[in-house]
């Protein structure tokens, strides 16, 4: 449907090379409801599935925003909470931080979110990985007494491809889903198949419609501009290395393939692309960039009341050392990531 597109993307797209610390509490008094200030850690039931959740409260949360991280393939969901603590504080936010453990959640399950089953049939959708991410913010809202709690989900590698796909498949009811440095991303095409675009899936998965609704959500692409290159993780399979050369490389691909797309369809486009210059291949140091702050609430300030509402009409703004596909300046499942 789109062989001419990524190449051309692709072919056209300039890399730029671009050459804090919180103290933590490592214990509390539980707070209001059942999510202790400071860290903790949970047993929550999100939907059929009993999680192990990574927390961090801040003393003076305002109850206005829950941020859920993503971790990546090492699963290490208790260090991605504490490396998120940071932006707990900036962004009067509650950190959790779900594991999903690799013995019941491998790659099929969690990068690629159950969306196939294990003989390569459709699953139903209350089976998906991606269901188990509003359930568990209805947990979340119940236990703290907060049902008006904004969701924002960011994950880093791994963390990052749930993310994108996600969003393609799963209504979170989240203001903003960011998936930062993903190692391969969800083309909206069919000529490739599933996991690296929507080839060989169900017509109720891969029509013009579900296409549509990808485009329109509320997905940033968050891309460290060092993260170019390869690594033990990396995934250099064919349909992967058809996206570029290195995970930078391939969310420009994604995001451009994408606009283009939208823009030669009049579809709605809801994305924004935010680099953070010079960064690798770190979830630590994408999350105490500046930057992060654009990638989660966009231009403006960091508070509560400045996010953009739930039904409010998508973006297409973007901070970005990118290159549009004019040249101008711009505005693999299983065990890599």
């Amino acid at each position: 449907m789109l062989r001419w597109l990524v190449p051309l993307v692709l072919s056209v797209l300039a890399i730029a090379q671009v050459p804090s610390s919180v103290a933590v509490p490592t214990t509390a008094p539980p707070a209001a409801g059942d999510v202790p200030l400071g860290k903790a850690e949970l047993a929550v039931d999100a939907g059929p599935v009993r999680l192990q959740v990574f927390t961090y409260r801040p003393a003076n949360w305002s109850g206005q925003r829950l941020l859920f991280v993503m971790h990546g393939v090492l699963r290490n969901a208790d260090e991605y909470r504490d490396h998120a603590i940071g932006m707990a504080n900036r962004f009067d936010a509650l950190v959790v931080a779900p594991k999903f453990d690799s013995e019941r959640f491998p790659g099929r399950l969690y990068q690629r979110g159950g969306i196939l089953r294990e003989d390569g049939s459709a699953a139903p959708p209350a089976e998906w990985t991606y269901a188990r991410i509003p359930e568990l913010a209805a947990a979340v809202r119940a236990r703290t007494g907060k049902p008006e709690a904004q969701l924002f989900v960011i994950g880093h590698s791994a963390g990052g491809q749930f993310v994108v796909r996600m969003s393609a498949f799963q209504d979170t009811g989240a203001v903003r889903l960011v998936a930062a440095n993903p190692g391969s991303v969800l083309l909206p095409t069919t000529d490739v198949p599933f996991g690296y675009g929507f080839g060989g899936l169900p017509p109720e998965l891969a029509n013009d419609a579900r296409l549509q609704r990808y485009l329109a959500a509320p997905l940033t692409l968050y891309l460290g501009t060092g993260d170019d290159r390869d690594d033990e993780w990396f995934d250099k399979s064919k349909d992967a290395m058809a996206q570029g050369t290195g995970r930078h490389q391939r969310g420009l691909c994604l995001y451009w393939t994408a606009r283009t797309l939208a823009a030669a369809r009049g579809w709605p486009f809801g994305w924004r692309l935010v680099e953070a210059p010079g960064v690798e291949h770190d979830h630590e140091a994408m999350f105490a960039h500046a930057m992060c702050e654009v990638a989660l609430f966009g231009d403006a300030a960091a508070k509560p009341d400045a996010a953009k509402p739930e039904g409010a009409k998508p973006e297409a703004t973007k901070k970005s050392d990118g290159a549009k596909p004019d040249g101008k300046p711009a505005e693999p499942a299983g065990g890599a990531h």
